[in-house]
């Protein structure tokens, strides 16, 4: 896939997600009378959220057809990680949350809803394949392509940038969790997290199903509301990490620039 191929990927991920939060924000009457009021669980809030995935995926099947995109979904079943990526990713980003409520006086978890724990374990479950899914577009197409012209921690800085913008509009949203939300600190948290993302998704030759937890871990309900501790916590964890893998975020030497794995090596990756 060409590097020219990133102005199309954007343009369909922001026409999409700002087409139809677009419509909500600007007639929402009309959009609600057309397809029901908008919430967190709205088949178009999922459809809005599934952008850069539906992006990614038009555009490697234009590229490679359906072997392409095989080969390319591979890169989900990429399990093996550093053991230091996996405790932080499994443990550590929980206890970010856990740490920043607890500075700010709230609880260790969130506090759970009247029906008790159930509820919550099926927004759980329906959190998997919301956000995470981003992660094919984001991850999938434009980090390896932008990785072509640019040291990671830059591509890292610019995606978590272009995620942040992309969620502008959501915060104008009325039924959703963003419209309580203040958009600078979320946007300077997507930048934070894009640059803390990159090492991972590099040391792990180009894998989804890594960052896609690290995503999910982000969105998980039992972790307390930390803002904004979370985000200044956060910034320290990534300054450490850039510092960690310093020999790799400044060069493109070892970076992950590979979209659609080649047969051979799509073979050996999932084999190995």
């Amino acid at each position: 896939m060409p590097t020219r191929t990133i102005p199309l990927f954007l343009a369909m991920t922001f026409f999409i997600t700002w087409g139809i939060v677009g419509f909500y924000v600007l007639a929402p009457k009309l959009a609600s009378s057309w397809f029901g009021e908008i919430s967190g669980s709205h088949p178009l809030f999922f459809l809005a959220t599934w952008a850069p995935a539906i992006a990614a995926l038009v555009l490697v099947l234009s590229h490679s057809g359906v072997a392409g995109l095989g080969r390319f979904l591979s890169r989900l079943l990429l399990w093996r990680a550093p053991a230091g990526w996996v405790v932080f990713v499994l443990i550590g980003l929980p206890l970010v949350f856990v740490s920043g409520s607890l500075i700010k006086g709230g609880p260790e978890l969130a506090e759970l809803p009247p029906e008790g724990a159930g509820p919550m374990v099926a927004i759980l479950f329906m959190m998997l394949f919301l956000g995470p899914v981003e992660e094919l577009g984001w991850r999938g197409v434009l980090q390896p392509l932008l990785q072509r012209d640019m040291a990671p921690i830059w591509a890292g800085a610019l995606i978590g940038t272009i995620w942040g913008v992309w969620h502008l509009p959501a915060f104008y949203l009325a039924g959703t969790v963003f419209g309580g939300w203040n958009f600078l600190p979320f946007f300077m948290g997507n930048v934070v997290l894009a640059v803390l993302v990159t090492p991972l998704f590099n040391r792990t030759g180009g894998s989804l199903l890594w960052p896609m937890l690290f995503h999910w871990q982000l969105i998980v309900p039992f972790w307390p509301d930390a803002q904004p501790w979370d985000t200044g916590i956060l910034v320290g964890v990534a300054a450490l990490a850039v510092w960690w893998h310093r020999e790799t975020m400044f060069t493109r030497e070892r970076a992950v620039t590979e979209v659609i794995p080649t047969p051979a090596r799509a073979w050996l990756r999932t084999a190995g």
